[in-house]
């Protein structure tokens, strides 16, 4: 009876569906575990082997969960909305609703290409999850949630002294006794102060206009991320190196009036709460970074020749005397105002040029210095010395207020910045405040040691004392106080996207107005164009039914807008973050029509205990949902205030992939008798043989003769006689003849080209003939081999990706070998935070070692287990493992587990084991593994029950007891045989049986030793 993977996998993935085998009760008496992956964005390009790494790792630990006797929910779904679905629709021509599907479900897109689809991907890997609870993101009945949390979002305030988010209505209720003088909120800058009778008196819309400063989502003119290209604003972690991660348009910074959610407000929360969660440090520091608590001062310099003022954070008060200049963040809004009309055209270059860098480019450049004096001068708190205002792109317009009081003396950038511009005009000498310290060769930063002079009243003081005498004094002037200030900035919430949640918002006078919860959701309207409108408007600007009917309470016809019953709805739609900013909590009730989940299942699953995903979340979806489900803790909703308990990251699966190594050549024509070694520019193209291209072989294109000069040309006898042989009309330069009137020359362009994986076998032998048929601009390659006639490429290791032509998908390797098989390799392949290579060359030991296993239970008769007994050699095998695989679930040290897998079969086949009492809980403890053999093999042992529900074999430490020790045997300190003994004998009795053995006997050859060592269960030692 042999082993058959493809049979018996389709067979038990069936059972599970039809039996609905790990579907989770929302009111079980078992004790409750969460599971939970980062739900996967369905891209045309399904899965490949790098996908399912941590999906695997989450279902092994599950399927123990569930043995341990765990009501185990571990669930699935789809980030389904996002701006790659909607670039391929603009691509294709097709609706990114179609496409999602397609790719989720399977089917033939509009091009006519087979979509295997995510979910029968999944399921082919036979993962454990409770598909009774899918979401996906971009369906209304969901996307209905996401909206409501956002109406919420919009009719709560933060209050600072409860510390907590609270109903809008309570603000207004202040507002209506007493105004706001006495209101600690968490609002926007500047906020006017008034008294309640003013407030009762403001008009409606001033009413709403001043409450939109204390929203925690509001309307505010921001500095975005404008990408032209895509047409949409785009969050930094969807840039790299100033141009879009999609695409590689380029992106610019703009100021435009966007939705933004007050995130800063939940700055110390945020910060705090890594303290309670079993996080990676790494990930925990990369927040505390992002967060960036400083605690400092807020100082006001105030403006000469103006009413204006600047408003500087600084963690340095105590250094206030050492300021030489300020410098502002090019957006800063007093730019404009204050620059003179002599540098007006100078600093309007400079804003131009640095619109064009991203914040993440510009905080990360440290070695770039360049700036622009604006010609204004502000005036010193104390000296009332007058302190020149630059320009530069190291201060960003959203950290702090955008302005740095410059202490070149105590800050290596703000020193660089003075030395760089030393001289010019506007660029006073750096001055020294620290005591003893020499600040000739660099700044002096550190705050242990400092002893403040040439500071007025601050001499003689230390870090901690001058800056607080700074502060009061300050205060007294009313030109500062004491300030905790966080890096963190409110997060933009809109986009200029079509495939996203729409805003359940429409627009009165100008003003957002919220639609009411019960006429949700608000769907998606049909558009012809997934492009901005001609003039500049978001997609949903192309829709011809877009407007909000406030008496039908219905989305009606554009046409009908009179700004009276019927006004505009919001153009733009949320983020890809805004729906994985909660979805956890909706597979906890993943079909409730009326609440995103009951309050009953909220409780009993109160939050994720274990979650695997990715670390380059780290500062987007991690943080935005602890900042969701921390606001939802406070509106009563979410029963805990952090969402994930434990987090851990799986590494990257690394492809390998292969490189065709050769060159282009170009046939250049050259009409006028010329020197040979002349400029390029004597070369003129011609159109017989357009560029084409000669792959060498990775042995021949290392020898000697293909090395490139410095002008990138190759002449040598092989290249000569093959281009001569594809061109045999062409007349070529030889070396003795080239001074000839008219002649063509050819030019040879070094390059290695990606090939498609599939193309190349295990010897890294490329298929030449199906790489050539591969792209056009291959059909007309040559190619130069090996002596043996093969021609091999050369390989390295990368991301995997679609673009890399290195993708393995899981469906081949399931197809050849199994998911068991698939499952128990990728575990295999290393520690599961670690980033490892892909090698296919690997798995056939894998599927061996399953093959090894299935000859424990059959032979080609059929069933070969017995009800003998089990032999202490068994049990030891067996508890062994037992052991360490329960205790490398438990760490996630799941690639030693399956070193132990190989381990114990390899002893039990030794042993010439088939006893039940160690195969059958043997096939449990492989289970979350390789669970599509292990359910055949328990059936097949006559077992009716799935084996995911039986309990997991408990250790049981005599097993491995030993009741027997080899000792070495030595003679003065060598040792000259072994012998066994009972490890529970004494001195006396071990030295009795070794003293009659005949070994012992020939080697005193009838001497008497002198001493006789002796250490139970380490060592005998005759001694004389």
């Amino acid at each position: 009876m042999k082993y058959n993977p493809n049979e018996i996998e389709a067979k038990w993935q069936k059972y599970w569906a039809d039996n609905k085998t790990f579907a989770a009760k929302n009111d079980s008496d078992k004790p409750k575990h969460y599971v939970l992956d980062m739900f996967p964005y369905p891209s045309g390009a399904g899965l490949h082997v790098g996908h399912p790494l941590g999906y695997i790792a989450s279902d092994v630990y599950s399927r123990y969960k569930r043995h341990q006797g765990f009501n185990v929910l571990h669930p699935m779904g789809y980030d389904s909305f996002g701006l790659p679905a909607e670039q391929y629709a603009i691509q294709t021509g097709q609706r990114p609703e179609d496409t999602t599907r397609v790719n989720i479900d399977g089917g033939v897109d509009k091009e006519g290409k087979v979509i295997a689809g995510y979910r029968k991907q999944l399921d082919n890997i036979g993962f454990s999850f409770d598909w009774d609870r899918e979401v996906r993101t971009s369906n209304p009945d969901y996307y209905k949630h996401t909206q409501w949390i956002f109406i919420q979002l919009f009719n709560s305030w933060y209050n600072k002294d409860a510390d907590k988010a609270e109903d809008i209505s309570t603000l207004t209720a202040v507002f209506e006794k007493e105004g706001n003088a006495n209101v600690n909120a968490v609002c926007d800058d500047n906020i006017e102060v008034f008294t309640a009778n003013e407030w009762n008196a403001f008009a409606k819309e001033k009413q709403e206009r001043i409450l939109l400063q204390y929203r925690l989502t509001y309307l505010a003119e921001t500095e975005v991320n404008w990408c032209p290209g895509l047409g949409t604003v785009l969050a930094n972690d969807e840039i790299v190196n100033g141009v879009s991660e999609r695409g590689g348009f380029p992106v610019v910074r703009k100021k435009m009036t966007q939705w933004s959610m007050r995130i800063s407000a939940y700055a110390e929360r945020l910060l705090q709460g890594l303290n309670d969660i079993d996080w990676s440090e790494s990930i925990k520091e990369s927040q505390r970074n992002w967060i960036g608590k400083s605690v400092g001062a807020m100082v006001d310099f105030r403006l000469q020749n103006s009413d204006n003022s600047i408003s500087v954070f600084t963690t340095r008060p105590d250094t206030i005397f050492g300021v030489t200049f300020m410098t502002l963040a090019p957006e800063h809004e007093l730019v404009a105002q204050i620059t003179t009309p002599e540098q007006k055209a100078e600093v309007e270059a400079y804003i131009e040029k640095t619109a064009k860098r991203s914040e993440r480019e510009r905080m990360a450049d440290v070695k770039t210095i360049s700036g622009v004096f604006t010609g204004a001068f502000a005036e010193h708190p104390f000296t009332k010395e007058p302190i020149p205002i630059w320009i530069g792109d190291y201060v960003l317009a959203g950290y702090g207020t955008g302005a740095v009081m410059a202490v070149p003396c105590g800050d290596e950038r703000d020193y660089a910045f003075a030395n760089f511009f030393k001289g010019q005009n506007g660029m006073p000498e750096i001055r020294n405040i620290f005591a003893n310290v020499d600040i000739s060769e660099a700044a002096y930063g550190s705050k242990d040691n400092v002893e403040i002079a040439n500071s007025d009243f601050l001499n003689g003081l230390n870090y901690k004392e001058a800056t607080k005498k700074v502060i009061e004094e300050l205060e007294k002037l009313g030109q500062g106080k004491g300030k905790t200030n966080y890096r963190l900035r409110d997060a933009v919430f809109s986009r200029q996207r079509y495939w996203g949640e729409p805003f359940p918002v429409y627009y009165v006078n100008g003003l957002p107005q919220m639609i009411d919860a019960q006429h949700l959701p608000i769907i998606l309207p049909e558009v012809e164009k997934y492009l901005p409108t001609e003039d500049g408007l978001p997609p949903l600007g192309n829709a011809s039914v877009w407007a909000w009917d406030s008496e039908k309470l219905s989305v009606v016809g554009c046409e009908l807008i009179d700004n009276v019953t019927i006004f505009p709805l919001e153009l733009n739609t949320m983020p890809g973050w805004a729906g994985s900013s909660w979805y956890w909590m909706r597979y906890m009730d993943a079909h409730n029509d009326t609440e995103f989940a009951s309050a009953e299942a909220l409780k009993y699953w109160e939050s994720v205990d274990l979650y695997i995903g990715g670390s380059e979340h780290a500062t987007g979806h991690l943080l935005y949902s602890r900042f969701w489900n921390k606001f939802l803790k406070d509106k009563g909703f979410a029963p805990t205030e952090e969402p994930f308990k434990k987090l851990i990251n799986q590494g990257m699966i690394l492809g390998t992939s292969a490189f065709v190594q050769g060159v282009w050549v170009e046939i250049s024509y050259r009409s006028a008798k010329r020197d040979f070694a002349e400029e390029d520019e004597d070369y003129i193209s011609v159109d017989c043989p357009r560029p084409f291209f000669i792959g060498i072989s990775k042995n021949v294109f290392g020898s000697k003769e293909f090395q490139m000069d410095e002008y990138g040309i190759v002449y040598n006898d092989v290249l000569n006689k093959l281009i001569s042989e594809k061109f045999p009309k062409l007349k070529f330069i030889k070396e003795e003849e080239n001074l000839l009137d008219e002649c063509y020359d050819y030019r040879c362009s070094e390059t290695k080209l990606h090939t498609d994986v599939n193309f190349v076998n295990s010897s890294d032998e490329l298929n030449v003939n199906a790489f050539k048929s591969w792209r056009e601009e291959y059909h007309t390659a040559e190619f130069i081999y090996e002596e043996d006639g093969r021609f091999i490429v050369t390989r390295e290791v990368e991301k995997m990706s679609k673009s890399k032509y290195n993708v393995v998908t899981p469906d081949d390797i399931c197809n050849e070998y199994g998911a068991d098989t698939l499952r128990l390799y990728e575990m295999f392949l290393g520690p599961l935070e670690q980033a490892k290579p892909w090698n296919t060359a690997g798995i056939s030991g894998v599927f061996g070692f399953l093959k090894k296993s299935w000859r424990l239970y059959f032979d080609e008769n059929g069933l070969i287990v017995n009800n003998d007994e089990p032999t202490k050699d068994n049990l030891k095998s067996l508890h062994k493992t037992i052991k360490k695989v329960a205790d490398d679930i438990e760490n996630f040290s799941f690639n030693t587990s399956v070193s132990q897998f190989m381990i114990c079969v390899n002893e039990l086949s030794s042993q010439n084991c088939h006893s039940r009492a160690i195969l059958e809980p043997l096939a449990i403890v492989i289970s979350p593994y390789a669970p599509h053999i292990a359910e055949e093999l328990w059936s097949l042992l006559g077992n009716t029950e799935s084996i995911a529900t039986i309990p997991f074999p408990v250790f049981e430490e005599k097993h491995l007891v030993e009741s027997e020790k080899e000792y070495p045997v030595s003679f003065n300190g060598k040792m000259r045989f072994t012998i066994k003994l009972p490890l529970d004998l004494t001195k006396e009795q071990i030295e009795e049986i070794v003293m009659k053995d005949e070994r012992t006997q020939k080697q005193l050859d009838g001497k008497t030793p002198n001493k006789v060592i002796i250490v139970p269960g380490k060592i005998i030692n005759l001694v004389g």
